[in-house]
């Protein structure tokens, strides 16, 4: 009769710890490729959110540098980011909404006499939405800009009305 070594009860041991060990190692890896597709996903999307933010911010500046007071009104704006010659993003601005007026305390010192600016000047508090939807990402959002502008008493009240709020 032989006599059973514990050498002998240890040859299948370490196929069965390797194989163990080969099991983790994919687990693992596995999870890593999972996680960065994951992670890729998360900042693609934060670029396309980030990328329409500055879309609306340019429409901004551009309704903020013209004389919106005028006549205010909805308005539709193309946006080239990447200075391409191709849009790729078009703003919906809401029509301005004049939200508050209060009468100017005192005129700012100047060495210029503007002769459009009388004794009655207003500081006028606007509301301008912009809206971006991007269909090829599907972000979406909605920026409020709030201004203030100096207005005459004629302007306020062709724009603002004619109570101060």
């Amino acid at each position: 009769m032989r006599a059973f070594s514990p050498r002998a009860a240890q040859r299948g041991a370490t196929l069965i710890v390797g194989l163990i060990m080969l099991l983790l190692f994919t687990l693992m890896v596995g999870s890593s490729f999972m996680m960065s597709g994951t992670n890729l996903k998360a900042v693609g999307n934060t670029q396309s959110r980030d990328d329409a933010l500055a879309a609306a911010n340019s429409a901004l500046e551009l309704v903020l540098s013209s004389p919106f007071t005028d006549a205010p009104a909805a308005q539709s704006i193309d946006v080239d980011l990447n200075n391409d010659s191709t849009y790729d993003y078009r703003v919906e601005i809401a029509k301005p909404q004049c939200i508050s007026a209060s009468v100017a305390d005192a005129m700012p010192a100047s060495s210029v006499s503007l002769p459009t600016m009388g004794s009655d000047t207003w500081n006028t508090v606007w509301d301008i939405r912009a809206s971006v939807q991007d269909t090829v990402s599907g972000a979406s959002l909605v920026v409020h800009s709030g201004v203030r502008v100096l207005l005459t008493d004629v302007e306020k009240k062709a724009v603002c009305g004619s109570s101060s709020t």
